[in-house]
Protein backbone atom coordinates (compact mmCIF):
# COMPACT_ATOMS: atom_id res chain seq x y z
CA UNK A 1 0.00 0.00 0.00
CA UNK A 2 1.23 3.11 -1.04
CA UNK A 3 0.53 5.58 1.58
CA UNK A 4 1.62 8.71 -0.53
CA UNK A 5 -0.25 8.30 -3.23
CA UNK A 6 -3.84 8.59 -0.90
CA UNK A 7 -5.24 11.89 -0.98
CA UNK A 8 -8.50 13.19 0.36
CA UNK A 9 -8.92 16.86 2.00
CA UNK A 10 -12.40 18.02 2.73
CA UNK A 11 -13.37 20.71 0.03
CA UNK A 12 -13.43 21.67 -3.43
CA UNK A 13 -13.78 18.55 -5.91
CA UNK A 14 -12.97 15.90 -3.16
CA UNK A 15 -15.66 16.81 -0.89
CA UNK A 16 -18.84 18.96 -1.98
CA UNK A 17 -22.85 19.42 -1.37
CA UNK A 18 -24.04 18.55 -5.06
CA UNK A 19 -27.48 19.99 -4.01
CA UNK A 20 -29.23 20.89 -1.17
CA UNK A 21 -29.71 17.29 0.72
CA UNK A 22 -26.46 15.46 -1.39
CA UNK A 23 -22.97 14.85 -0.55
CA UNK A 24 -20.13 13.87 -2.81
CA UNK A 25 -16.99 12.75 -1.33
CA UNK A 26 -13.92 11.26 -3.76
CA UNK A 27 -10.35 9.61 -2.32
CA UNK A 28 -7.48 9.71 -5.16
CA UNK A 29 -4.92 6.18 -4.91
CA UNK A 30 -1.91 4.42 -6.42
CA UNK A 31 -3.33 3.08 -9.60
CA UNK A 32 -4.05 -0.37 -9.08
CA UNK A 33 -3.15 -0.46 -5.29
CA UNK A 34 -6.23 -0.87 -3.78
CA UNK A 35 -8.92 -3.95 -3.66
CA UNK A 36 -11.75 -1.49 -1.74
CA UNK A 37 -12.31 1.54 -0.49
CA UNK A 38 -14.75 1.83 1.86
CA UNK A 39 -16.14 5.36 3.79
CA UNK A 40 -17.43 5.31 7.38
CA UNK A 41 -19.46 8.09 8.63
CA UNK A 42 -22.12 9.08 10.44
CA UNK A 43 -23.13 12.33 12.43
CA UNK A 44 -21.00 13.33 14.96
CA UNK A 45 -23.59 13.99 17.56
CA UNK A 46 -25.37 10.83 17.21
CA UNK A 47 -24.34 7.68 19.23
CA UNK A 48 -25.84 4.32 20.39
CA UNK A 49 -25.13 3.22 23.90
CA UNK A 50 -22.42 6.02 24.03
CA UNK A 51 -20.61 5.11 21.09
CA UNK A 52 -20.37 6.68 17.71
CA UNK A 53 -23.71 5.57 15.46
CA UNK A 54 -21.50 5.05 12.16
CA UNK A 55 -22.23 3.72 9.18
CA UNK A 56 -20.16 2.32 6.51
CA UNK A 57 -20.56 2.42 2.56
CA UNK A 58 -18.50 0.69 -0.37
CA UNK A 59 -17.15 3.58 -2.98
CA UNK A 60 -16.97 3.31 -6.87
CA UNK A 61 -14.00 3.60 -8.75
CA UNK A 62 -15.26 6.47 -11.01
CA UNK A 63 -11.84 6.65 -13.07
CA UNK A 64 -7.94 5.34 -13.17
CA UNK A 65 -5.36 6.86 -14.53
CA UNK A 66 -1.30 5.40 -15.40
CA UNK A 67 -0.94 7.06 -11.77
CA UNK A 68 -4.31 7.02 -9.34
CA UNK A 69 -7.45 5.63 -8.71
CA UNK A 70 -10.33 7.55 -7.97
CA UNK A 71 -13.30 6.21 -5.88
CA UNK A 72 -16.25 8.42 -5.09
CA UNK A 73 -19.45 8.11 -3.29
CA UNK A 74 -22.61 9.67 -2.28
CA UNK A 75 -24.28 10.73 1.00
CA UNK A 76 -27.15 12.24 2.08
CA UNK A 77 -26.69 13.32 5.92
CA UNK A 78 -29.75 12.96 7.96
CA UNK A 79 -28.83 15.65 10.17
CA UNK A 80 -26.83 17.82 7.40
CA UNK A 81 -23.65 17.21 9.17
CA UNK A 82 -20.40 14.61 8.47
CA UNK A 83 -17.88 13.02 10.24
CA UNK A 84 -16.06 10.50 8.10
CA UNK A 85 -13.09 8.75 7.13
CA UNK A 86 -12.17 5.68 4.88
CA UNK A 87 -11.31 2.21 5.01
CA UNK A 88 -8.98 0.86 2.67
CA UNK A 89 -7.81 -2.56 1.88
CA UNK A 90 -5.38 -3.23 -0.70
CA UNK A 91 -4.30 -5.93 -2.84
CA UNK A 92 -3.12 -8.25 -0.09
CA UNK A 93 -5.79 -7.65 1.78
CA UNK A 94 -4.15 -5.26 4.33
CA UNK A 95 -6.59 -2.61 5.79
CA UNK A 96 -5.54 0.38 7.09
CA UNK A 97 -7.72 3.93 7.94
CA UNK A 98 -7.65 7.37 6.65
CA UNK A 99 -8.31 10.41 8.34
CA UNK A 100 -7.62 13.53 9.00
CA UNK A 101 -5.06 13.17 11.20
CA UNK A 102 -3.42 10.34 8.87
CA UNK A 103 -3.42 6.43 9.08
CA UNK A 104 -4.23 3.75 11.68
CA UNK A 105 -4.44 0.23 12.33
CA UNK A 106 -7.16 0.45 13.77
CA UNK A 107 -10.40 2.70 13.74
CA UNK A 108 -9.83 5.67 16.00
CA UNK A 109 -11.99 6.33 18.62
CA UNK A 110 -11.94 10.15 19.06
CA UNK A 111 -14.23 11.42 16.70
CA UNK A 112 -11.87 14.44 16.56
CA UNK A 113 -8.98 12.56 13.99
CA UNK A 114 -12.17 11.80 11.32
CA UNK A 115 -12.53 14.24 8.45
CA UNK A 116 -15.16 16.96 8.72
CA UNK A 117 -18.08 18.62 6.86
CA UNK A 118 -19.54 20.92 9.59
CA UNK A 119 -22.78 21.30 7.76
CA UNK A 120 -24.29 21.43 4.50
CA UNK A 121 -25.62 24.77 3.62
CA UNK A 122 -27.88 25.17 0.78
CA UNK A 123 -26.73 28.64 -0.36
CA UNK A 124 -22.66 27.52 -0.64
CA UNK A 125 -24.05 24.25 -3.08
CA UNK A 126 -22.07 25.71 -6.29
CA UNK A 127 -25.34 26.21 -8.85
CA UNK A 128 -25.64 27.35 -12.30
CA UNK A 129 -28.88 27.98 -14.68
CA UNK A 130 -30.31 24.63 -15.46
CA UNK A 131 -30.89 25.57 -19.41
CA UNK A 132 -27.30 25.46 -19.87
CA UNK A 133 -27.06 21.63 -19.52
CA UNK A 134 -29.38 20.94 -22.41
CA UNK A 135 -27.45 23.79 -24.40
CA UNK A 136 -25.39 23.36 -27.90
CA UNK A 137 -23.64 26.42 -28.40
CA UNK A 138 -22.24 27.87 -31.81
CA UNK A 139 -19.86 30.85 -31.53
CA UNK A 140 -19.76 33.62 -33.91
CA UNK A 141 -17.48 36.16 -35.03
CA UNK A 142 -19.75 39.00 -36.08
CA UNK A 143 -17.69 40.47 -38.15
CA UNK A 144 -17.39 37.12 -40.33
CA UNK A 145 -20.29 35.54 -39.97
CA UNK A 146 -22.80 37.47 -42.83
CA UNK A 147 -23.53 40.49 -44.35
CA UNK A 148 -27.19 41.32 -43.63
CA UNK A 149 -26.94 45.29 -44.46
CA UNK A 150 -24.80 46.65 -46.53
CA UNK A 151 -25.39 50.27 -45.79
CA UNK A 152 -23.40 49.47 -42.47
CA UNK A 153 -20.48 48.25 -44.22
CA UNK A 154 -17.29 50.42 -43.21
CA UNK A 155 -14.44 52.09 -44.85
CA UNK A 156 -12.81 49.48 -47.28
CA UNK A 157 -14.93 46.79 -46.98
CA UNK A 158 -14.25 44.07 -49.40
CA UNK A 159 -16.50 41.86 -51.10
CA UNK A 160 -17.82 38.69 -48.71
CA UNK A 161 -15.01 36.04 -48.63
CA UNK A 162 -13.34 37.49 -51.31
CA UNK A 163 -9.40 37.98 -49.45
CA UNK A 164 -7.92 35.87 -46.63
CA UNK A 165 -8.63 37.32 -43.40
CA UNK A 166 -5.79 39.76 -41.77
CA UNK A 167 -5.84 41.39 -38.59
CA UNK A 168 -7.01 44.77 -40.61
CA UNK A 169 -9.45 43.76 -43.47
CA UNK A 170 -13.03 44.25 -43.09
CA UNK A 171 -15.77 42.34 -44.85
CA UNK A 172 -19.00 43.42 -43.42
CA UNK A 173 -20.88 41.24 -41.00
CA UNK A 174 -23.33 42.08 -39.03
CA UNK A 175 -26.73 42.04 -36.53
CA UNK A 176 -28.89 41.45 -40.14
CA UNK A 177 -26.65 39.21 -41.58
CA UNK A 178 -26.94 36.67 -38.01
CA UNK A 179 -30.79 37.08 -37.94
CA UNK A 180 -30.88 36.20 -41.51
CA UNK A 181 -29.51 32.49 -40.94
CA UNK A 182 -31.41 31.57 -37.74
CA UNK A 183 -32.93 29.08 -39.68
CA UNK A 184 -29.42 27.98 -40.64
CA UNK A 185 -28.80 27.83 -36.78
CA UNK A 186 -32.15 26.16 -35.81
CA UNK A 187 -31.80 23.58 -38.53
CA UNK A 188 -28.62 22.54 -36.82
CA UNK A 189 -29.89 22.31 -33.68
CA UNK A 190 -28.25 24.90 -31.85
CA UNK A 191 -30.02 26.70 -28.57
CA UNK A 192 -27.30 29.03 -27.40
CA UNK A 193 -24.85 31.08 -29.33
CA UNK A 194 -21.95 33.06 -27.97
CA UNK A 195 -21.04 36.38 -29.80
CA UNK A 196 -17.27 37.66 -29.65
CA UNK A 197 -17.37 41.52 -28.56
CA UNK A 198 -20.03 43.39 -30.25
CA UNK A 199 -19.22 47.54 -28.59
CA UNK A 200 -18.28 49.89 -30.77
CA UNK A 201 -14.03 49.37 -31.07
CA UNK A 202 -11.27 50.11 -33.58
CA UNK A 203 -10.51 46.65 -35.12
CA UNK A 204 -12.12 43.65 -36.52
CA UNK A 205 -12.76 41.44 -33.68
CA UNK A 206 -13.80 44.29 -31.12
CA UNK A 207 -11.36 43.15 -27.93
CA UNK A 208 -9.99 46.77 -27.54
CA UNK A 209 -13.18 48.34 -26.97
CA UNK A 210 -14.04 52.08 -27.50
CA UNK A 211 -17.28 52.58 -25.39
CA UNK A 212 -18.58 49.78 -23.65
CA UNK A 213 -22.22 51.34 -23.53
CA UNK A 214 -22.33 51.41 -27.75
CA UNK A 215 -22.74 48.99 -29.99
CA UNK A 216 -20.27 48.79 -33.03
CA UNK A 217 -22.08 51.23 -35.92
CA UNK A 218 -20.59 48.44 -38.43
CA UNK A 219 -23.30 45.52 -36.70
CA UNK A 220 -25.93 47.63 -36.02
CA UNK A 221 -28.28 49.49 -34.03
CA UNK A 222 -29.74 48.78 -30.64
CA UNK A 223 -33.03 48.69 -32.75
CA UNK A 224 -31.44 45.93 -34.61
CA UNK A 225 -29.78 44.03 -31.31
CA UNK A 226 -33.06 43.54 -29.89
CA UNK A 227 -34.76 42.32 -32.82
CA UNK A 228 -31.74 40.01 -32.90
CA UNK A 229 -31.87 38.84 -29.01
CA UNK A 230 -36.21 38.15 -29.78
CA UNK A 231 -35.87 36.30 -32.82
CA UNK A 232 -33.36 33.84 -31.04
CA UNK A 233 -35.84 33.79 -27.76
CA UNK A 234 -38.49 33.21 -30.00
CA UNK A 235 -36.81 29.82 -31.57
CA UNK A 236 -35.87 29.20 -27.86
CA UNK A 237 -32.11 29.98 -28.29
CA UNK A 238 -29.91 32.07 -25.56
CA UNK A 239 -27.41 34.57 -26.10
CA UNK A 240 -24.15 35.23 -24.34
CA UNK A 241 -22.12 38.67 -24.86
CA UNK A 242 -18.18 39.05 -24.47
CA UNK A 243 -17.65 40.87 -22.02
CA UNK A 244 -13.37 42.45 -22.28
CA UNK A 245 -12.93 43.73 -18.59
CA UNK A 246 -9.65 43.17 -18.30
CA UNK A 247 -8.38 45.73 -20.90
CA UNK A 248 -9.91 48.24 -22.90
CA UNK A 249 -8.76 49.71 -26.02
CA UNK A 250 -6.27 52.59 -27.34
CA UNK A 251 -9.11 55.05 -28.32
CA UNK A 252 -10.96 53.87 -24.97
CA UNK A 253 -11.85 58.28 -23.47
CA UNK A 254 -10.04 57.70 -19.92
CA UNK A 255 -6.75 56.03 -21.78
CA UNK A 256 -6.84 59.23 -24.23
CA UNK A 257 -7.03 61.09 -21.44
CA UNK A 258 -4.03 59.80 -19.71
CA UNK A 259 -2.08 59.79 -22.83
CA UNK A 260 -2.94 63.61 -23.20
CA UNK A 261 -2.73 64.63 -19.58
CA UNK A 262 -0.34 62.44 -18.28
CA UNK A 263 0.49 61.89 -14.72
CA UNK A 264 -2.68 65.07 -14.33
CA UNK A 265 -5.37 62.75 -15.87
CA UNK A 266 -8.09 62.02 -13.47
CA UNK A 267 -7.87 58.63 -14.77
CA UNK A 268 -4.54 57.87 -13.72
CA UNK A 269 -5.37 55.20 -11.39
CA UNK A 270 -7.64 53.45 -13.89
CA UNK A 271 -4.47 52.12 -15.23
CA UNK A 272 -1.72 50.32 -14.32
CA UNK A 273 0.90 53.08 -15.01
CA UNK A 274 4.71 52.33 -14.18
CA UNK A 275 6.19 56.12 -14.57
CA UNK A 276 5.62 58.67 -16.74
CA UNK A 277 5.31 60.09 -19.35
CA UNK A 278 3.94 56.76 -21.25
CA UNK A 279 5.76 54.52 -23.61
CA UNK A 280 5.10 52.26 -26.21
CA UNK A 281 8.27 50.84 -26.58
CA UNK A 282 10.26 48.56 -26.51
CA UNK A 283 7.31 46.93 -24.68
CA UNK A 284 4.68 49.92 -22.91
CA UNK A 285 5.64 50.82 -19.67
CA UNK A 286 2.18 50.66 -18.29
CA UNK A 287 0.25 47.19 -17.99
CA UNK A 288 -1.37 45.43 -21.20
CA UNK A 289 -2.85 42.55 -22.49
CA UNK A 290 0.26 40.96 -23.11
CA UNK A 291 2.74 43.39 -24.15
CA UNK A 292 -0.09 45.12 -27.04
CA UNK A 293 0.15 48.72 -26.47
CA UNK A 294 -3.10 49.25 -27.79
CA UNK A 295 -4.65 47.40 -25.21
CA UNK A 296 -4.10 48.70 -21.78
CA UNK A 297 -4.94 46.92 -19.06
CA UNK A 298 -7.96 48.47 -16.47
CA UNK A 299 -7.57 48.70 -13.00
CA UNK A 300 -10.42 46.62 -11.51
CA UNK A 301 -9.44 47.51 -8.01
CA UNK A 302 -10.21 50.97 -8.67
CA UNK A 303 -13.53 51.75 -7.26
CA UNK A 304 -14.26 53.98 -10.16
CA UNK A 305 -13.52 51.33 -12.76
CA UNK A 306 -15.32 48.58 -11.03
CA UNK A 307 -18.45 51.05 -10.67
CA UNK A 308 -18.10 51.82 -14.55
CA UNK A 309 -17.98 47.99 -15.67
CA UNK A 310 -20.48 47.22 -13.24
CA UNK A 311 -22.56 49.12 -14.51
CA UNK A 312 -21.71 47.72 -18.26
CA UNK A 313 -22.80 44.35 -16.92
CA UNK A 314 -26.33 45.55 -15.38
CA UNK A 315 -26.91 47.94 -18.72
CA UNK A 316 -27.18 44.84 -21.23
CA UNK A 317 -29.02 42.80 -19.37
CA UNK A 318 -31.43 44.63 -18.43
CA UNK A 319 -31.61 46.74 -21.75
CA UNK A 320 -31.82 43.97 -23.73
CA UNK A 321 -31.70 40.94 -22.19
CA UNK A 322 -29.11 38.90 -23.02
CA UNK A 323 -28.69 35.48 -21.34
CA UNK A 324 -25.31 35.95 -19.86
CA UNK A 325 -21.42 37.05 -19.95
CA UNK A 326 -18.45 35.55 -21.79
CA UNK A 327 -15.57 37.03 -19.72
CA UNK A 328 -12.30 37.61 -21.63
CA UNK A 329 -9.08 36.88 -19.79
CA UNK A 330 -11.13 36.44 -16.68
CA UNK A 331 -7.81 34.88 -14.82
CA UNK A 332 -6.02 38.38 -14.90
CA UNK A 333 -9.15 40.16 -13.14
CA UNK A 334 -8.91 40.50 -9.25
CA UNK A 335 -11.28 37.97 -7.35
CA UNK A 336 -12.97 40.37 -5.38
CA UNK A 337 -14.67 42.15 -8.54
CA UNK A 338 -15.74 38.61 -10.29
CA UNK A 339 -17.69 38.26 -6.81
CA UNK A 340 -19.92 41.32 -7.09
CA UNK A 341 -19.96 40.93 -10.65
CA UNK A 342 -21.75 37.83 -10.37
CA UNK A 343 -24.01 39.49 -7.77
CA UNK A 344 -25.25 42.48 -10.20
CA UNK A 345 -25.80 40.02 -13.33
CA UNK A 346 -27.39 37.27 -10.91
CA UNK A 347 -29.48 40.21 -8.53
CA UNK A 348 -31.15 41.27 -12.32
CA UNK A 349 -31.59 37.76 -14.07
CA UNK A 350 -30.72 34.89 -11.60
CA UNK A 351 -30.50 32.38 -14.58
CA UNK A 352 -27.71 34.35 -16.52
CA UNK A 353 -24.92 32.37 -17.49
CA UNK A 354 -21.42 33.48 -16.48
CA UNK A 355 -18.85 31.74 -18.38
CA UNK A 356 -15.17 32.87 -17.59
CA UNK A 357 -11.57 32.33 -20.14
CA UNK A 358 -9.26 30.63 -18.27
CA UNK A 359 -7.38 28.07 -20.17
CA UNK A 360 -5.95 26.14 -16.84
CA UNK A 361 -6.73 24.66 -13.93
CA UNK A 362 -10.17 26.72 -12.75
CA UNK A 363 -10.93 26.00 -9.28
CA UNK A 364 -10.82 29.48 -7.34
CA UNK A 365 -13.23 30.65 -9.79
CA UNK A 366 -15.88 27.53 -9.63
CA UNK A 367 -17.37 27.75 -5.68
CA UNK A 368 -20.05 28.91 -6.48
CA UNK A 369 -19.66 32.71 -6.15
CA UNK A 370 -17.63 33.99 -9.19
CA UNK A 371 -18.33 32.02 -12.55
CA UNK A 372 -20.77 29.27 -13.30
CA UNK A 373 -18.09 27.52 -15.87
CA UNK A 374 -15.24 28.45 -18.05
CA UNK A 375 -14.22 27.63 -21.19
CA UNK A 376 -12.74 23.97 -21.14
CA UNK A 377 -9.94 24.20 -22.87
CA UNK A 378 -8.17 21.26 -20.85
CA UNK A 379 -10.89 19.10 -22.70
CA UNK A 380 -10.01 20.67 -26.25
CA UNK A 381 -5.99 20.04 -25.71
CA UNK A 382 -6.72 16.06 -25.49
CA UNK A 383 -9.47 15.69 -27.75
CA UNK A 384 -7.47 17.70 -30.65
CA UNK A 385 -3.78 16.11 -29.75
CA UNK A 386 -5.56 12.65 -29.91
CA UNK A 387 -8.11 12.10 -32.59
CA UNK A 388 -6.75 15.19 -34.81
CA UNK A 389 -3.25 15.73 -34.70
CA UNK A 390 -2.76 12.47 -32.94
CA UNK A 391 0.49 13.54 -31.14
CA UNK A 392 -0.63 11.73 -28.03
CA UNK A 393 -1.47 8.04 -27.55
CA UNK A 394 -4.66 6.30 -26.21
CA UNK A 395 -3.24 5.77 -22.44
CA UNK A 396 -2.10 9.98 -22.41
CA UNK A 397 -5.88 10.82 -23.93
CA UNK A 398 -7.44 9.04 -21.37
CA UNK A 399 -5.66 9.97 -18.36
CA UNK A 400 -6.11 13.16 -19.19
CA UNK A 401 -9.57 13.79 -19.87
CA UNK A 402 -10.00 11.45 -16.67
CA UNK A 403 -8.06 14.32 -14.98
CA UNK A 404 -10.61 17.02 -16.42
CA UNK A 405 -13.66 14.84 -14.91
CA UNK A 406 -11.84 14.47 -11.14
CA UNK A 407 -10.15 18.19 -11.55
CA UNK A 408 -14.13 19.87 -10.78
CA UNK A 409 -16.96 18.34 -8.51
CA UNK A 410 -19.60 16.46 -10.67
CA UNK A 411 -21.98 19.61 -10.85
CA UNK A 412 -19.43 22.15 -11.77
CA UNK A 413 -18.33 19.64 -15.12
CA UNK A 414 -22.17 19.58 -15.72
CA UNK A 415 -21.84 22.98 -17.06
CA UNK A 416 -18.23 23.15 -18.09
CA UNK A 417 -18.46 24.99 -21.77
CA UNK A 418 -16.89 22.04 -23.73
CA UNK A 419 -14.91 23.42 -27.38
CA UNK A 420 -12.61 22.03 -29.83
CA UNK A 421 -11.59 25.05 -31.24
CA UNK A 422 -12.18 29.04 -31.39
CA UNK A 423 -11.49 32.53 -32.28
CA UNK A 424 -7.83 32.24 -30.86
CA UNK A 425 -6.90 28.80 -32.12
CA UNK A 426 -6.77 26.87 -35.32
CA UNK A 427 -9.64 25.36 -36.92
CA UNK A 428 -10.44 21.53 -36.10
CA UNK A 429 -10.16 20.83 -39.92
CA UNK A 430 -7.05 22.35 -40.49
CA UNK A 431 -5.89 20.61 -37.47
CA UNK A 432 -7.36 16.88 -38.50
CA UNK A 433 -4.81 17.54 -41.93
CA UNK A 434 -7.73 17.99 -43.38
CA UNK A 435 -9.11 14.26 -42.91
CA UNK A 436 -13.23 14.28 -42.50
CA UNK A 437 -13.55 10.74 -40.82
CA UNK A 438 -11.21 12.82 -37.97
CA UNK A 439 -13.37 15.06 -37.38
CA UNK A 440 -16.39 13.07 -36.77
CA UNK A 441 -14.71 11.13 -34.00
CA UNK A 442 -13.91 14.37 -32.55
CA UNK A 443 -17.46 15.71 -32.77
CA UNK A 444 -18.43 12.45 -31.46
CA UNK A 445 -16.58 11.98 -28.13
CA UNK A 446 -17.40 16.29 -27.86
CA UNK A 447 -21.38 15.42 -28.34
CA UNK A 448 -21.52 12.69 -26.21
CA UNK A 449 -19.09 14.25 -23.64
CA UNK A 450 -20.11 15.58 -20.20
CA UNK A 451 -20.39 19.59 -20.40
CA UNK A 452 -22.33 21.98 -22.92
CA UNK A 453 -20.50 22.17 -26.09
CA UNK A 454 -19.81 24.92 -28.33
CA UNK A 455 -19.11 24.76 -32.03
CA UNK A 456 -17.15 27.34 -33.73
CA UNK A 457 -18.75 28.95 -36.82
CA UNK A 458 -18.27 27.40 -40.15
CA UNK A 459 -16.77 24.16 -38.30
CA UNK A 460 -19.79 22.26 -39.31
CA UNK A 461 -19.19 22.19 -42.86
CA UNK A 462 -15.61 21.66 -42.78
CA UNK A 463 -14.28 25.35 -42.91
CA UNK A 464 -10.32 25.33 -42.50
CA UNK A 465 -7.98 27.70 -40.95
CA UNK A 466 -4.76 27.69 -39.25
CA UNK A 467 -4.20 30.14 -36.26
CA UNK A 468 -5.34 33.94 -36.26
CA UNK A 469 -6.06 35.26 -38.54
CA UNK A 470 -6.75 32.55 -40.50
CA UNK A 471 -9.16 30.96 -38.25
CA UNK A 472 -11.76 33.92 -38.51
CA UNK A 473 -12.45 33.64 -42.24
CA UNK A 474 -15.79 34.45 -44.00
CA UNK A 475 -18.06 32.12 -42.80
CA UNK A 476 -18.86 29.79 -46.22
CA UNK A 477 -22.42 30.49 -48.09
CA UNK A 478 -22.12 28.82 -50.74
CA UNK A 479 -23.50 25.25 -50.46
CA UNK A 480 -21.07 24.05 -53.36
CA UNK A 481 -18.19 24.44 -50.76
CA UNK A 482 -19.75 23.45 -47.82
CA UNK A 483 -18.82 19.72 -46.64
CA UNK A 484 -22.90 18.37 -46.38
CA UNK A 485 -22.06 15.18 -44.88
CA UNK A 486 -20.62 16.89 -42.37
CA UNK A 487 -23.46 19.37 -41.56
CA UNK A 488 -25.71 16.07 -41.59
CA UNK A 489 -23.25 14.23 -39.12
CA UNK A 490 -23.10 16.81 -37.11
CA UNK A 491 -26.95 17.65 -36.97
CA UNK A 492 -27.62 14.25 -35.99
CA UNK A 493 -25.37 13.94 -33.11
CA UNK A 494 -26.93 17.13 -31.45
CA UNK A 495 -30.42 15.16 -32.21
CA UNK A 496 -29.56 12.17 -30.29
CA UNK A 497 -27.94 14.15 -27.71
CA UNK A 498 -31.27 15.93 -27.42
CA UNK A 499 -33.80 12.62 -27.72
CA UNK A 500 -31.65 10.36 -25.98
CA UNK A 501 -31.08 10.60 -22.38
CA UNK A 502 -27.86 9.07 -21.90
CA UNK A 503 -26.60 10.76 -24.88
CA UNK A 504 -26.22 14.13 -23.04
CA UNK A 505 -25.56 15.70 -19.84
CA UNK A 506 -27.51 14.19 -17.36
CA UNK A 507 -25.55 10.51 -17.88
CA UNK A 508 -22.23 9.65 -16.13
CA UNK A 509 -18.85 9.17 -17.92
CA UNK A 510 -16.63 6.76 -17.90
CA UNK A 511 -13.87 4.91 -19.84
CA UNK A 512 -14.37 1.12 -20.08
CA UNK A 513 -11.11 -0.41 -21.58
CA UNK A 514 -8.47 1.17 -23.60
CA UNK A 515 -6.12 -0.92 -26.10
CA UNK A 516 -2.59 1.08 -27.10
CA UNK A 517 -1.62 -1.41 -29.95
CA UNK A 518 -5.18 -1.30 -31.36
CA UNK A 519 -5.93 2.45 -30.79
CA UNK A 520 -9.23 2.32 -29.58
CA UNK A 521 -11.18 3.45 -26.49
CA UNK A 522 -14.71 1.90 -25.45
CA UNK A 523 -16.53 4.45 -22.77
CA UNK A 524 -19.93 4.38 -21.53
CA UNK A 525 -22.82 7.14 -21.10
CA UNK A 526 -25.18 5.60 -18.09
CA UNK A 527 -28.08 6.94 -16.02
CA UNK A 528 -31.49 5.50 -14.52
CA UNK A 529 -33.20 6.28 -18.46
CA UNK A 530 -30.02 4.47 -20.55
CA UNK A 531 -26.82 2.74 -20.67
CA UNK A 532 -24.74 3.48 -23.86
CA UNK A 533 -21.35 1.72 -24.97
CA UNK A 534 -19.09 3.71 -27.46
CA UNK A 535 -16.58 2.35 -29.14
CA UNK A 536 -14.33 4.48 -31.51
CA UNK A 537 -11.40 3.25 -33.42
CA UNK A 538 -8.63 6.01 -33.67
CA UNK A 539 -6.38 4.15 -35.96
CA UNK A 540 -6.20 4.05 -39.45
CA UNK A 541 -6.50 0.54 -39.87
CA UNK A 542 -9.18 -2.11 -39.37
CA UNK A 543 -9.28 -3.51 -35.81
CA UNK A 544 -11.26 -6.29 -34.37
CA UNK A 545 -12.34 -5.13 -30.49
CA UNK A 546 -13.30 -7.60 -28.04
CA UNK A 547 -16.74 -6.04 -25.94
CA UNK A 548 -16.81 -9.22 -23.66
CA UNK A 549 -18.28 -6.45 -21.20
CA UNK A 550 -21.78 -6.65 -23.51
CA UNK A 551 -21.59 -10.49 -23.35
CA UNK A 552 -25.29 -11.74 -22.72
CA UNK A 553 -26.69 -8.73 -23.49
CA UNK A 554 -29.26 -7.48 -26.31
CA UNK A 555 -27.98 -3.94 -27.89
CA UNK A 556 -29.05 -1.64 -30.73
CA UNK A 557 -26.31 0.16 -32.96
CA UNK A 558 -27.74 3.76 -32.82
CA UNK A 559 -26.06 4.25 -36.14
CA UNK A 560 -26.72 1.39 -37.98
CA UNK A 561 -29.70 0.79 -36.18
CA UNK A 562 -29.35 -2.57 -35.79
CA UNK A 563 -29.91 -4.78 -32.83
CA UNK A 564 -27.23 -7.49 -31.60
CA UNK A 565 -27.76 -10.37 -29.26
CA UNK A 566 -23.62 -10.79 -27.80
CA UNK A 567 -23.86 -14.55 -26.67
CA UNK A 568 -20.43 -16.15 -27.13
CA UNK A 569 -19.23 -13.69 -29.81
CA UNK A 570 -18.20 -10.68 -28.20
CA UNK A 571 -16.31 -9.50 -31.00
CA UNK A 572 -16.54 -6.59 -33.35
CA UNK A 573 -14.68 -5.10 -36.48
CA UNK A 574 -14.51 -1.42 -37.18
CA UNK A 575 -13.21 0.76 -39.84
CA UNK A 576 -10.41 2.94 -40.14
CA UNK A 577 -11.46 5.91 -38.26
CA UNK A 578 -14.98 4.29 -37.53
CA UNK A 579 -17.03 4.07 -34.43
CA UNK A 580 -20.10 2.47 -33.34
CA UNK A 581 -22.46 2.85 -30.31
CA UNK A 582 -24.43 0.67 -28.68
CA UNK A 583 -27.97 1.41 -26.75
CA UNK A 584 -27.84 -1.80 -23.42
CA UNK A 585 -31.34 -2.95 -23.07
Amino acid sequence: MLKEAIYHRPSNQYAYSYDQETLHLMIQTKQGDMDQVELIYGDPNETVDKRWNYHILAMEKSGRTTMFDYWKCTVKPKYRRLRYGFRLTDQDGQVTFYVERGFYSALPTDLNAYFSFPYLHTIDTFTAPRWVKDTVWYQIFPERFANGDANLNPLNTLAWGSAPPTPENMFGGDFQGIINQLDYLETLGITGIYLCPIFKAHSNHKYDTIDYMKIDPQFGDEQTFRKLIEACHNRGMRVILDAVFNHCGYYFEPFQDLLTNGEESKYKEWFYVGEFPIRFTPIPNYATFGFVSTMPKLNTGNIEVKSYLLKVARYWVEAFDIDGWRLDVANEVDHAFWREFRLVVKSIKPEAYILGEIWHDSMPWLQGEQFDAVMNYPFAYASINFFAKRTINVFEFTDYITQVLHMYPDNVNEYAFNILDSHDTARIMTLADNKIDRIRLLYLFQLSFVGTPCLYYGDEIGMRGGNDPECRACMEWDQAKQNGDLFAFVKQLIQMRKEIPAFGNDARFKFLQIDQLLNTVVYEKKNEKGHLIFVLNNSEEFQTIDLSLLAGKQATELFGRETSVFSSKTEITLNPLDFKCFQVK
